[in-house]
């Protein structure tokens, strides 16, 4: 691992976990653990013009930070079959572009992989920002394998404190073992037909 982690230029790794132990007052029925792993890497596009391909740093950097991110997240939360709902993030440090964030996060080089190491195959969501070091950011989570599982929409917050430096680029994987504290608003099984017409009473 060590070898292959000279190729994006690591800076450090910074693990965030925690559960909801109560919410309003009561527990939740399957408390939930989430996580989030960012790497802090060099930003290998610095003073590159609008039109320099990004894609073979893409193909070179993104691999290695799916693996290395995935890996952490797996072992903060007991195992790939653990993992619910999983999500992505980028920021990007002032010096650099918000494509180059989103070239290591938007890819199959990185979201294939993603997808695979969690055991998932649903889109996975994302926020991406750019930033000054010590900026939190929220990153959007949902059902690894049924997207459309509203009990699984959730987020967790990340922050470096000394990272993105203008220079830099933080990578974020995320991931809960559950539902966020009691869901319960349905779901498109459970939904009623709901159009704006059927909604005039409303709207009017």
């Amino acid at each position: 691992m060590q070898q292959n982690l000279a190729g994006p230029h690591v800076r450090k790794v910074v693990v965030y976990r925690e559960t909801v132990v109560t919410e309003a007052g009561e527990r939740p029925t399957r408390p939930a653990l989430q996580a989030s792993v960012a790497a802090v890497i060099h930003n290998p596009w610095l003073d590159t013009p609008p039109s320099r391909d990004l894609t073979p740093e893409v193909m070179q950097i993104a691999p290695v930070l799916a693996q290395l991110l995935t890996d952490r997240l797996i072992e903060t939360l007991g195992g790939a079959d653990a993992i619910e709902a999983f999500g992505k993030a980028a920021i990007v440090g002032t010096a650099g572009e918000i494509e180059h964030g989103g070239a290591l996060i938007h890819t199959p080089y990185f979201g294939n992989l993603m997808r695979e190491f969690l055991e998932g195959d649903s889109i996975i969501c994302f926020a991406d920002v750019r930033a000054d070091a010590g900026e939190p950011l929220v990153v959007p989570m949902w059902h690894k394998t049924k997207a459309a599982t509203r009990s699984h929409y959730q987020t967790v917050n990340t922050r470096i404190s000394d990272g993105p430096r203008a220079d830099e680029l933080v990578i974020i994987a995320a991931g809960s073992t559950g539902p966020r504290p009691h869901p319960r608003i349905g779901d498109r099984t459970t939904d009623p037909a709901v159009t704006v017409k059927s909604l005039e009473s409303v709207l009017s």
